[in-house]
């Protein structure tokens, strides 16, 4: 069963090879992978930048994980797949239901970015809420490193 959402696929070239991110799940990557006779990767962005490198760094392989954010020991990226982050939502619904009793002026403008609905990343400091972001976002905030799985193509 195909469960990858092909519109929510992201693709770079490296090498001299078409690669291919954004999957749901590490099995997602391994479907697609079989599919299109590619080969699951590891990427990393890595200080803000967009440019894909293919590494080993984040361990996701081993582990058969597809996301892994790592800013430093002060900082926990909790991807909305992560076991952790039903812990975190109620504290999520605790800060929306606040905003939703702001004008509209203090809800845009303040606090713009609890409205990111989609693929949600909670960032901790200190094991403290402190934002919530997406995972595009994610790779240009606190000199991240962002590593995702992928499948290079040929």
């Amino acid at each position: 069963m195909e469960t990858f959402n092909s519109e929510k696929l992201n693709s770079y070239r490296l090498n001299n090879q078409k690669i291919v991110t954004g999957f749901a799940t590490y099995a997602d990557a391994e479907r697609y992978a079989e599919k299109f006779a590619g080969k699951v990767v590891e990427i990393a962005f890595r200080d803000g930048n967009d440019n894909p490198e293919i590494t080993d760094d984040g361990g996701l392989i081993k582990k058969k994980l597809h996301f892994f954010v790592d800013a430093g020991p002060e900082y926990k990226f909790v991807h909305s797949s992560d076991p952790g982050f039903r812990h975190y939502a109620d504290e999520l619904q605790k800060i929306k239901a606040k905003i939703d009793r702001l004008s509209p002026e203090e809800k845009y403008i303040a606090n713009a970015e609890i409205e990111i609905a989609e693929d949600p990343i909670i960032v901790l400091k200190n094991n403290h809420f402190e934002s919530v972001t997406s995972r595009e976002r994610s790779k240009y905030l606190k000199h991240a490193k962002v590593y995702e799985i992928a499948v290079a193509l040929p």
